[in-house]
């Protein structure tokens, strides 16, 4: 005989005995919480003050913004490393490899020490139910704390506020831009999405603020708290001077001071912002050992070159400040005669039409890929979207595969091919082309 329907429960997911490799601890991870996304610190701090008893004695800066968030923490990350100091990293999301997400000293960890938090995570937790990003970041914490470093460099998820990586309270805080994005969860405008980012704010910590015109959310919430700001376009200003087709200087200017920057593949301003928190946090760094650190940061998915003749780049961003920011960056490049071939595959829940105009004025060639990925849109569903959008000579294609074969084939030596539109898409186009 059944049970009465009110006894009837599914039995919560048992937890990768001894021996399991980290694709399985990964599986299990997206099973234990009902929701992919459920904002809030409530079950994160429970489980955090039964695995820390006090707070970590390591220097603690977090990154939030729209954009930007990832080219700003390689960017900290190699200047304090250039700086003599031992750096744990904390991103998301991967764009391959689960262990891209925490990187000691610049090198990404192994599954062992994955693994290792994550038993760890799963003993602190008892009941308490983890969404995947909670129970990964602090496995990071876990693995950060072990590893001894002296700076950590937390990147956050989503928001600022209610994000997991705000459990932790953060020595410099570093807001880069602020646009809109993940809607459903952060609201419809830039006072309402600025008011979560300045969430990482603390009573007196210094803050950096990349974003040149921040929304009066994030200077209300940094005067309440007495946040001492360092702003773009007024404790920092930055010099850009086209130097030739694609190529441009770029000049850092604080006080009586000035730092040549790379013109790219990383935004400037994230750089920026990167060069103005080091300056808090050391010193004493002279600017030589400055400049030639920066020459050496490297991020991943973030305009980066993956091919020649033609020349193939790819690039995470997905929403319309990103494009924008893209399609400018084409536009300089582009010389007489060259044509832009873009590769896009998108998430059904991002603007994909705000995307589309924004890259519109930079684009010849269209060729529309499918994600078959969660959330993920097919090539016709895009298409179909996109049909109000000026787009010229589009064509449709099942894979971010199929396209990227199309689009070389469709080129001539001298083009530019981009592949954008998701970390997925930047994924698989990586692990075609790597």
């Amino acid at each position: 005989m059944n049970p009465p329907q009110s006894k009837q429960r599914s039995l919560p997911p048992v937890a990768p005995g001894e021996g399991a490799t980290l694709d399985q601890w990964l599986s299990w991870l997206e099973s234990i919480h009902p929701t992919e996304i459920d904002l809030g610190l409530d079950r994160v701090l429970v489980v955090l003050r039964r695995l820390f008893r006090k707070n970590p004695t390591a220097r603690v800066i977090t990154v939030a913004g729209t954009n930007g968030k990832g080219s700003t923490v390689a960017t900290l990350e190699a200047l304090l490393l250039a700086a003599g100091r031992r750096t744990g990293a904390y991103t998301s999301p991967h764009l391959q490899k689960y262990n891209e997400r925490i990187r000691i000293d610049g090198v990404d960890v192994d599954d062992a020490t994955l693994i290792s938090a994550f038993e760890k995570v799963e003993a602190a937790r008892g009941s308490v139910t983890l969404t995947y990003f909670e129970f990964g970041t602090l496995a990071a914490f876990v693995a950060l704390d072990e590893f001894g470093v002296q700076d950590w460099i937390l990147e956050v998820g989503l928001g600022g506020r209610l994000d997991a990586v705000n459990v932790i309270d953060a020595d410099l805080a570093i807001i880069t831009s602020i646009d809109i994005d993940h809607v459903a969860f952060l609201g419809d405008n830039r006072e309402v999405i600025g008011f979560e980012k300045a969430g990482i704010l603390r009573p007196g910590i210094p803050a950096v603020v990349a974003d040149e015109d921040p929304p009066r959310s994030v200077l209300q919430q940094a005067a309440a708290q007495k946040v001492a700001l360092v702003r773009a376009g007024h404790e920092y200003t930055i010099q850009e001077v086209v130097t030739g087709p694609g190529e441009s200087a770029v000049t850092l200017h604080v006080q009586d001071d000035s730092y040549r920057l790379p013109s790219g593949p990383l935004p400037v301003q994230s750089v920026a912002a990167a060069v103005m928190a080091l300056r808090s946090l050391e010193p004493e760094m002279d600017q030589a050992a400055i400049e030639a650190a920066l020459v050496r940061v490297k991020a991943p998915g973030r305009f980066e070159r993956l091919g020649y003749k033609p020349d193939l780049y790819v690039d995470v961003g997905h929403n319309p400040h990103a494009a924008k920011w893209l399609s400018a960056r084409l536009q300089a490049l582009k010389t007489k005669g060259q044509k832009v071939h873009a590769v896009y595959a998108a998430l059904e829940d991002k603007d994909v039409e705000g995307v589309a105009h924004a890259m519109a004025p930079a684009v010849d060639y269209w060729f529309l890929a499918g994600l078959d990925v969660h959330r993920g849109l097919g090539s016709e569903a895009l298409r179909a979207r996109l049909e109000s959008a000026p787009l010229l000579h589009t064509s449709t294609h099942d894979t971010v595969v199929d396209a990227i074969a199309a689009a070389k084939a469709g080129a001539e030596t001298q083009d530019i091919i981009i592949v954008f539109g998701s970390f997925f898409t930047v994924a698989g186009a990586r692990r075609l082309l790597l």
